[in-house]
């Protein structure tokens, strides 16, 4: 009921149109269900004798009758399909906003190729499933009450046949969802780790081909999708059962509706049964086993929407571990960030603190540089500033305002990140640079590339910022997607600029130029640079060491030359010094 009712409100304005096709639904049955009595009656008029007006009479009732049931048969599947497909399409909607509301923690917990599987596969299952359920799911019970009750009506005592079928369905129909139910469950897992493969596969194609391992890949895409056939195999052939047990009371009915009403018409001459009933008799049998038929389908779809559903409602349901407060702060003074006895974990079970004891303040429009070696935490470090995620002990402030006092929105405009792994979106550059800055002018979008670098590769394409970009920016290099991405930041004017080993792909050469477009246009701007190269950061005013966590030393470039054992090594080793070299650089920092 808990997914029932969480699904349900995706339906919206649909709701008129899956309203409407239970109502058609339920008037087209009546007809269906009226016409083999009222030929039941023709077939006694014309034993009796009758004429040419009665039998036209009634001709004429049964074209209206049949009519009438084709247009609500139409009507019907309109209304369902409308319904349907706008659920889908809410759904879809619902999804997508709910995801782009999760904080890191939310993602980390659903994997990419998992929510994809659920936007796609499950929601296209629970979207054939509310179509039979708003269609089938009331023609199906209605047509079975109408047939059975006209049945015991025409038939007498002889329509209790259908009745005693009835338990061998229940009985079979609910020892099959119990077997079947599990194995949907572990299926659509085996699905996202599937689509989980052909993602990797794709994003990676060109790390596969350099390394010549496309029949690995194949060898492993055809091991998982060969899981995936084989329990879905399994569950379908489990599924199968439904039908044969259907074909079976099918035929024990019709067995018994011949012989036992062939029986009664010969013995009584038409006095228990006669033709008519005889007759309509037959097309109730018949009515009835298609409606325990359809029955049979609405189960087996609902029995795969069920697992479906429950994966959509769990991102549904899924609350983001970021908000904004009731109250919340809606600017930011200025681009001081300070880190108060702060101490973060990924995990509230996790046993092992990602950053221990931080504890650090920077002056609005200083420049901090951070090093460290490979899983010092440096990213961990910079995603508490923006709030990307929440400290789990200690205070971190910006503006001199706790950042989860603040609107997130009003934060992260003002804390702007360009992230390790740079990301362009299909579409032109300008489109691309205004995700900074929707209203920026185009005069705004040049200055900021020229800041970044970036004006004088793009003036160089054909349609300069008109030119496409295709979809991850394939078609630009590591380097120009890097300055793109500082420039598309710059456009939001931020208080705070955090670079994540963001110019990692771009030759030193070009790095200073961006450095020092920043130290000249941007000076009130606080700037966080994140990198491996020492001459990225050597001119910062101050560079932060983390190691393991914890800052391990901080000062300038020459102070940490001069004392810090790590920084020194760091250093020699980018510029190979020698150990002379390094001991007159150390002295003439010191003395500096």
């Amino acid at each position: 009921m808990d997914v029932i009712k969480t699904l349900s409100k995706s339906i919206r304005e649909f709701r008129i149109p899956a309203m409407k096709s239970p109502v058609f639904v339920v008037l087209e049955s009546l007809m269906e269900t009226i016409i083999p009595f009222v030929t039941a009656k023709l077939i006694n008029e014309i034993k009796a004798g009758c004429g040419m007006d009665v039998i036209t009479k009634y001709g004429l009732v049964l074209i209206v009758l049949a009519m009438l049931s084709l247009s609500l048969g139409v009507m019907a599947g309109n209304a369902s399909a409308t319904a349907a497909t706008g659920f889908s399409r809410n759904l879809r909607k619902d999804i997508f906003y709910r995801i782009q509301d999760f904080s890191f923690e939310n993602i980390d917990r659903f994997q990419t190729s998992s929510l994809v599987t659920r936007m796609t596969t499950d929601i296209q299952n629970v979207q054939l499933a509310f179509m039979m359920l708003i269609r089938i799911g009331f023609r199906a019970p209605v047509m079975l009450i109408f047939s059975f009750t006209t049945a015991f009506i025409m038939g007498g005592r002889m329509a209790w046949i259908f009745v005693a079928v009835i338990p061998i369905l229940a009985i079979g129909l609910f020892s099959v969802i119990r077997m079947v139910m599990p194995l949907f469950r572990a299926v659509f897992k085996k699905y996202d780790a599937l689509n989980d493969s052909v993602q990797e596969n794709v994003t990676g194609m060109r790390v596969v081909k350099s390394f010549v391992r496309e029949e690995y890949e194949k060898e492993k895409f055809d091991r998982a999708a060969t899981d995936v056939q084989k329990d879905f195999t399994k569950a379908e052939r489990i599924l199968a059962i439904n039908n044969p047990l259907m074909q079976f009371c099918l035929y024990v009915v019709m067995i018994f509706v011949l012989s036992y009403g062939s029986y009664t018409i010969i013995t009584t001459r038409g006095a228990d049964l006669d033709v008519g009933q005889f007759s309509a008799l037959l097309t109730y049998s018949f009515q009835i086993l298609i409606s325990l038929m359809m029955l049979s389908m609405i189960f087996v779809m609902v029995t795969l929407a069920a697992e479906s559903s429950e994966r959509i409602a769990e991102v549904l349901r899924e609350e983001s571990t970021l908000r904004s407060p009731a109250d919340p702060v809606m600017s930011v003074q200025d681009g001081s960030i300070d880190f108060d006895n702060v101490s973060f974990k990924y995990s509230k079970t996790a046993e092992k603190y990602v950053l221990s004891d931080i504890d650090l303040h920077i002056k609005s429009g200083e420049t901090i540089g951070v090093i460290g070696g490979t899983g010092s935490s440096k990213s961990s470090f910079i995603q508490l500033i923006p709030r990307l995620y929440d400290v789990t002990e200690g205070t971190v402030r910006v503006g001199g305002v706790d950042v989860k006092a603040y609107d997130l929105k009003t934060l992260r405009d003002q804390v702007s990140v360009v992230l390790q792994k740079n990301v362009l979106f299909s579409g032109t550059i300008k489109e691309n640079l205004r995700w900074g800055n929707p209203k920026a002018t185009d005069e705004e979008i040049i200055e900021a590339c020229k800041l970044a670098q970036a004006d004088e590769f793009v003036e160089r394409f054909p349609n300069k910022y008109d030119t496409l970009i295709t979809q991850g920016g394939t078609n630009v290099s590591g380097g120009q997607k890097q300055r793109l991405c500082i420039a598309r930041s710059l456009l939001k004017k931020p208080k705070v600029l955090i670079l994540d080993d963001s110019t990692s792909a771009v030759d030193t050469k070009t790095d200073a130029l961006i450095r020092k477009g920043f130290k000249e246009f941007i000076p009130e701007t606080t700037k966080i640079i994140i990198a491996q190269r020492v001459s990225s950061v050597q001119d910062a005013d101050r560079i932060l060491i983390l190691d393991g966590g914890k800052i391990q030393d901080i000062g300038t470039h020459e102070e940490l030359l001069g004392r810090n054992e790590t920084y020194q090594d760091l250093y020699y080793s980018q510029n190979k010094v020698t150990g002379e070299q390094a001991t007159d650089a150390a002295n003439k920092g010191g003395e500096n």
